[in-house]
């Protein structure tokens, strides 16, 4: 048999991490017996049992690579130091190990018989690997498998948003669109309120105790109080239960029951998700039609302060943008589903192009109209309320009243820029505190006017995130989408026509205060 190659990294090193946040649904695992069914590999099954599913396939010839695995791995080894089969199979079975695959030759003749004995003892999977096969054909076949089970996946994702689409487009979207989720997962979808009521479903009933536990799981999500999470997960016997917040802020909740998970549902459920949340409008009442008739005012003239009542509050509200961390453009769905998790179906997905999305979220309990706006308590801060979205990275303002939302929209941009740059998932641009909030507003902002007035506006926005970056002319690059030396030529500018040294703090300190104002 050839040398053990290396289709992963060398032995005693793990293999690397799969991207966070891949777009599209996960690589699903593959079935062991899609791999012993390629012929030309002339793999054999010698012990243990015949199901087993890999997530990946790794080299190492360690007495020990217990440490060394994440689990769901084919192991491949020639038991160049094998020595106790028993303890050895423990450490993999403890570890997680999906499968061991043993070559034969040049260091063992043959696969040793208490090897054997152990793997069927302790229920692993023994693949015996011939001498003509390199482990590195082995990890190329289970690639192979995997980039074909991830374009099934993807196909079967597509089919269903198409299925999906053209249900939300029928007379009765909800029940329509309930009923196609309900199909294309195998099992039941039902529409709840926060109490747990039952607005519509589809899909075969459920038996009295899952039905039950998937009415709990619908109550974990619904939003009926502060930091509930957007979904969760559970199981009851075989039936896998999963419950979905929708947008709107009514509570009502995607209550999902299924026979089997497979690894593109949660990407099915989430477009789902966002078009429940615009098709369950109507279900929201004065909510919905409070913001249609606020939009119809300000398009007629009004001003922010008279439409606010119609919002359902007098503030504060947050402004955030957001942008995807895989540079991907963000589209309608996304951004919906994006919305759903923060609590809001106040969303702008932008023109795409890498145009960030923008978001607008009513500070829970905020006061209706007649009533004052509810301030943070001391405890609660926005790092708090606004929980980091896996695949994005965040930027929002201080909570502001909605006669202020052009300003906060401005802090949003600029806190977002200072995440990306920062590589930060979130970032919260407070509000003005410290010494700047003894100056009373109006001089302050004389001053930066005064200060700042031989800079254009992109010079002025480079400054600020210049000096924001503490002088690092990589991370202002990366936040502007400029090249670093771009950002240089800018920011000796500034200081050409400001007539100052930029590398004096007390200079820095100034400025920092006068855009600050902006």
């Amino acid at each position: 048999m050839d040398e053990p190659s290396m289709p992963t990294p060398p032995a005693g090193t793990t293999p690397p991490p799969a991207p966070s946040s891949p777009p599209g649904p996960p690589t699903p695992p593959i079935p062991l017996a899609e791999l012993l069914a390629s012929k030309d590999l002339g793999l054999r099954r010698i012990a243990g049992p015949a199901e087993a599913e890999l997530l990946w396939v790794h080299t190492s010839e360690m007495a020990d690579p217990y440490p060394y695995l994440l689990g769901g791995e084919l192991l491949l080894s020639a038991g160049v130091l094998l020595t106790d089969p028993d303890h050895y199979v423990g450490r993999l079975v403890a570890a997680g190990a999906a499968a061991l695959g043993f070559g034969v030759r040049p260091v063992h003749e043959t696969v040793p018989g208490a090897l054997i004995e152990a793997c069927d003892r302790q229920g692993l999977p023994l693949l015996e690997v011939p001498p003509e096969t390199p482990f590195t054909a082995i990890a190329r076949a289970v690639w192979r498998l995997m980039a074909e089970a991830r374009h099934r996946e993807l196909r079967r994702v597509t089919r269903a948003q198409q299925a999906l689409a053209t249900a939300a487009a029928r007379p009765d979207p909800v029940p329509a669109v309930l009923h196609q989720l309900a199909t294309q997962l195998g099992g039941r979808a039902v529409l709840l309120t926060a109490r747990g009521e039952e607005v519509h479903a589809a899909g075969r009933r459920l038996p009295p105790e899952p039905a039950g536990a998937l009415t709990r799981l619908a109550r974990v999500v619904a939003r009926e109080r502060p930091g509930s999470p957007a979904s969760a997960t559970d199981t009851h016997g075989d039936t896998h239960l999963s419950a979905y917040a929708l947008g709107g802020g009514d509570g009502l909740v995607l209550a999902l029951a299924a026979g089997r998970r497979e690894s593109g549902d949660h990407t099915v459920a989430g477009i789902a998700v966002v078009l429940l949340s615009l098709l369950a409008a109507p279900h929201q009442g004065a909510d919905a039609a409070g913001r249609s008739a606020a939009l119809v005012r300000m398009l007629l003239g009004a001003t922010p302060d008279e439409v606010a009542p119609l919002l359902g509050s007098t503030g504060p509200w947050t402004v955030i943008h957001a942008r995807r961390t895989d540079g991907a453009p963000a589209d309608a769905l996304t951004a919906g589903a994006l919305g759903a998790s923060l609590g809001t179906a106040l969303v702008d997905a932008g023109r795409g192009g890498g145009e960030a999305v923008r978001l607008l979220l009513p500070l829970p309990g905020a006061a209706a109209e007649g009533g004052a706006p509810r301030p943070l308590p001391e405890a609660e801060t926005e790092a708090d309320r606004i929980t980091p979205q896996p695949g994005w990275t965040l930027g929002a303002s201080a909570p502001t009243p909605v006669t202020a939302l052009d300003a906060a929209d401005a802090l949003a941009a600029r806190a977002l820029a200072h995440a990306q740059a920062t590589r930060t998932p979130l970032t919260v641009d407070a509000p003005v505190s410290g010494l700047a909030a003894l100056v009373p507003p109006e001089e302050a902002a004389a001053h930066a006017r005064a200060l700042l007035a031989p800079l254009t506006a992109p010079l002025a926005d480079t400054l600020r995130c210049w000096l924001s970056l503490h002088g690092n002319w990589d991370r202002t690059a990366v936040a502007l989408g400029v090249h670093r030396n771009t950002v240089r030529q800018r920011i000796g500018r500034c200081g050409e026509l400001l007539d100052a040294d930029l590398d004096d703090m007390d200079v820095r300190a100034e400025l920092w205060f006068a855009l600050r104002q902006g």
